[in-house]
């Protein structure tokens, strides 16, 4: 008799772990402001040079403005990838900066950003 009850409440059982993981999925919050971010990074690794680094910066400036007005933090990396583009773009200080800001708020990043620190010296 048990054993009649146990699989009648398998496929219940079944379909509310699917349920709750379906809904915990799509209800987790993030820390970060992504924006387009994720967007410009893949669109830029799928096809070099389609999307230009002004219009990069330009809609990363852009969430750069609106986490600000969220009062969110932006992801890892994201700093990075503006100093990388105004490096593209022949703006050493500004990458200087963003290379600089980086490090600081992701100390992980360390190395990677003094080996790009030092290349703007070599330049």
């Amino acid at each position: 008799m048990e054993s009649c009850h146990a699989i009648a409440l398998r496929p219940l059982s079944l379909a509310t772990l699917a349920l709750a993981l379906l809904l915990s999925g799509c209800a987790a919050p993030t820390v970060y402001y992504w924006g387009e971010y994720e967007d410009i990074l893949f669109a830029n690794y799928a096809a070099p040079g389609e999307m230009p680094p002004e219009r990069q910066l330009e809609l990363m400036e852009e969430d750069r403005q609106k986490a600000l007005a969220q009062d969110k933090p932006l992801p890892p990396g994201f700093e990075a990838q503006l100093g990388y583009l105004y490096y593209q773009l022949g703006k050493t200080d500004e990458a200087r900066q963003a290379f600089e800001l980086e490090k600081a708020r992701f100390p992980e990043s360390t190395v990677l950003m003094d080996r790009l620190l030092a290349s703007l010296v070599v330049k």
